[in-house]
């Protein structure tokens, strides 16, 4: 699930009917985050969703075949959809002008984001890569799109850099950066298959803030 941003999921199922599904790790982010909420009634066993991807796993979309690509870092439950030769990457890399995503969630490693990078850039240099964010440095136009090829040549956290000086990079990065500012009302909906918590005696629905939650060493805490 998303960190800051509230999911659709639940709405768009209902409206239409699709199933959803998940990378089969966000059972690890319901079990973290049960705890910090202190919600014991929520399942954390991903029945949320309709289906649990795996590594390597294949899909279809209509007429469309896809695969996962397991690329944990910036959560610890992190997945691309590769569709032909196009890969949805989230937040993994961003343009090359900007680097690769934060790894400072709980959950997140910047190791482990390393690797995951690594994966994606084995891909076929062709590869259209669509990424999650895009923060417009130098007051740019907006952009999304990139190949394996461009983010090899020029991405400012990998092209020059190895594993270690990637890792330090990352983690000085991430200690400047604040906390965002719906991470504590969109991932108790998220976890939740993108549902809003059940009414409760009062016919209201509620949304749960924990006060320091967070370990007093996270920067944004």
């Amino acid at each position: 699930p998303h960190a800051d941003h509230f999911s659709a999921a639940g709405y768009l199922k209902d409206m239409t009917g699709a199933p959803t599904a998940i990378g089969e790790h966000v059972v690890g982010v319901q079990r973290l985050w049960q705890k910090l909420y202190n919600v014991p009634e929520l399942a954390t066993d991903g029945r949320q969703w309709d289906r649990l991807f795996k590594d390597g796993e294949a899909f279809t979309l209509g007429s469309l075949h896809g695969s996962i690509l397991f690329s944990p870092g910036h959560t610890l439950a992190s997945i691309t959809y590769a569709i032909g030769d196009a890969a949805f990457i989230h937040d993994t890399l961003f343009m090359p002008d900007s680097g690769s995503a934060r790894t400072d969630f709980p959950g997140g490693d910047a190791n482990q984001l390393w690797h995951s990078i690594q994966r994606i850039l084995a891909l076929p240099d062709t590869t259209r890569l669509f990424t999650g964010h895009d923060y417009k440095p130098g007051g740019r136009e907006a952009r999304w799109l990139s190949t394996v090829a461009e983010q090899r040549a020029s991405n400012r956290h990998v092209n020059g850099h190895d594993e270690r000086s990637f890792i330090g990079i990352r983690t000085e990065r991430d200690r400047t950066l604040p906390m965002p500012k719906l991470i504590l009302s969109a991932l108790q909906v998220n976890i939740a298959g993108g549902r809003l918590p059940h009414a409760e005696d009062d016919g209201r629905r509620y949304l749960k803030i924990p006060l320091n939650a967070f370990d007093e060493n996270i920067p944004w805490a």
